[in-house]
């Protein structure tokens, strides 16, 4: 958007909440006092080989960017790119597991529109709704937080075997599952937290393809402090680490590496296959949620007994946009 700003300058959309200004996961338009919409969009080429397990995993991680703002999801509209003369059951296929994801999330699809492509891809842009004060944006960390991630990390190494063909089926099966799990229910859990205790939760965005790092670091500096992250604590896709200590990554790392590393401060114990991991490209990842301390035990036992594969990941301390691993 920063090419853009001349032409949409602020001031001008003041019920454009987010989408102008600080980068975040959606746009944010504010119809009245109690009403806003949420607008997103994401498509992308296969993932995986099962068709309808891509447009599950599609329609998942187009809808995760409602969930990291707070918000429910509407309506979505179909995109999407196919080949001349493609399966036609594949096709089908695709687009089916898409709308069972999104009839899953509580919303419908509502139309769509298709293009012919070399390469089939298929995304969603979707609609929702949340109160203009109940909005979680990136930038709202505060020093003392504790930073839970809600999904293990690890599907893009595993998807690149798989596309090298050196992926085991139990782990593109575990993967699978996780990139078309719904973030519902943190995002549910988040809001019902403030309306209990407050607002304890600070802020929150969806891991995708800028990695655990990128997005981390957007937290950070739209926040205006420093993320403390234990290697540790981190949770992995079955199969993550043997594939990454055989250096099986996908491009986008390199790329998150090479701009995200001047933020990124790496303790000597960390190898360097261990390092790169943090910057492997999510599809569909977890949410990383920042929020009071007082509550993170109470949180992270809710959304596990819910089924999230959730784990308190570090901490959030004063700063200007680090992000430190230990």
């Amino acid at each position: 958007m920063q090419p853009l700003k001349g032409i949409f300058p602020q001031q001008d959309y003041p019920n454009l909440l987010i989408g102008l200004d600080a980068p975040d996961d959606s746009a944010v338009y504010k119809l009245d006092d109690n009403r806003a919409l949420i607008s997103t969009l994401d498509f992308f080429a296969p993932v995986v080989d099962d068709p309808y397990a891509f447009g599950a995993i599609a329609a998942a991680n187009a809808l995760s960017d409602v969930y990291a703002m707070g918000g429910k999801p509407l309506l979505a509209i179909n995109l999407a790119a196919f080949p001349e003369n493609f399966d036609t059951g594949i096709m089908a296929e695709i687009l089916r597991g898409g709308a069972e994801k999104v009839r899953e999330s509580g919303a419908a699809i509502a139309g769509g529109h298709t293009i012919t492509d070399k390469e089939p891809k298929y995304g969603l842009a979707v609609t929702g709704e949340i109160h203009p004060e109940k909005i979680l944006a990136k930038g709202g960390a505060k020093a003392g937080d504790v930073l839970i991630l809600t999904k293990p990390l690890g599907a893009g190494v595993i998807t690149t075997a798989l596309k090298q063909g050196m992926a085991e089926l139990d782990h593109v099966t575990a993967v699978t599952a996780g990139m078309s799990r719904l973030n519902r229910i943190p995002a549910e859990v988040a809001q019902s937290y403030n309306e209990k205790f407050g607002k304890c939760v600070h802020a929150m965005t969806d891991i995708t393809g800028y990695s655990l790092l990128g997005h981390g670091h957007e937290m950070a500096h739209l926040s205006n402090v420093d993320l403390h992250i234990r290697f540790v604590a981190l949770q992995w896709y079955p199969g993550t680490l043997h594939y990454a200590k055989a250096e099986i990554f996908s491009g986008g790392l390199w790329r998150n590496y090479d701009y995200f590393k001047q933020w990124v401060h790496i303790a000597g114990t960390i190898a360097h296959w261990q390092e790169s991991l943090l910057y492997d490209p999510q599809t569909s990842g977890g949410l990383l949620i920042a929020l009071a301390s007082e509550q993170a035990e109470a949180f992270l036992a809710d959304i596990r007994t819910a089924g999230e594969a959730a784990a308190i990941i570090g901490i959030v301390q004063s700063g200007s946009g680090q992000i430190y691993i230990t």
